[in-house]
């Protein structure tokens, strides 16, 4: 593993990723609608669709990052640097509306059962979609996951690693949230419960994020 990926961004990408896959969003909200009908099949279909569209992203962004690191070293260390400064941000951001219980909330009327009566391949052609045009999934193949690549190691089998953890870790959650919808969106729906789970991700976060920053700088000073 270690002469494939740098190992101290590979456990901070492991520890991001085991987060972020657990925090609600549209993949997450699609999986309880979908888990709302109690079919288990509709559910792995819902999974496997979103997780294709994740593998695209993975390939798309490996061919991108792949040239900018070869043509443009200092540009791709600049985009580290500020996917490091992006990630603090959103850490901050999230912390300081988790204070408010107020904004404690998931919008539950986004996770009303998909239609039971639908073909059962609508659940994998909805998934595809969902996570393909997801906006969370776009800003973090173009600003969080560049500070965990290594550029001093081949790029290919780095990516090949982050993605295997990345839809290992979404698969777990999604079938997970997907096969336990119900007793989910309950747990989801009480504002002090998600209030401590948005806390305790957004001071995880946030010392990843710091951590990648005062790399990234150090590796800019020594270029």
């Amino acid at each position: 593993m270690s002469a494939l990926v740098d190992l101290n961004k590979y456990y901070a990408f492991l520890v991001a990723m085991f987060l972020m896959a657990l925090s609600p969003g549209p993949a997450i909200m699609f999986c309880v609608r979908v888990g709302l009908t109690k079919s288990h099949r509709r559910v792995l279909l819902g999974v496997l669709g979103l997780n294709l569209a994740t593998l695209i992203w993975f390939i798309a962004a490996a061919f991108g990052l792949q040239v900018v690191m070869l043509a443009a070293p200092l540009l791709f260390r600049l985009i580290a640097s500020a996917g490091g400064l992006y990630l603090g941000w959103i850490s901050v951001k999230s912390l300081i509306s988790a204070l408010d219980i107020r904004n404690e909330t998931v919008n539950f009327s986004l996770s009303k059962p998909a239609d039971a009566n639908s073909p059962i391949w609508h659940a994998f052609r909805d998934g595809f979609m969902v996570q393909l045009l997801n906006p969370k999934v776009t800003l973090f193949f173009s600003a969080v996951l560049p500070p965990f690549i290594d550029m001093d190691r081949p790029m290919p089998p780095q990516m090949m690693v982050l993605a295997a953890t990345a839809i290992s870790m979404d698969v777990i959650a999604m079938i997970s949230y997907g096969l336990g919808a119900v007793t989910l969106s309950h747990l989801l729906s009480e504002p002090k419960n998600k209030q401590r789970f948005d806390i305790a991700v957004s001071l995880v976060l946030l010392g990843i994020a710091t951590v990648i920053v005062w790399h990234s700088v150090s590796d800019l000073l020594h270029m």
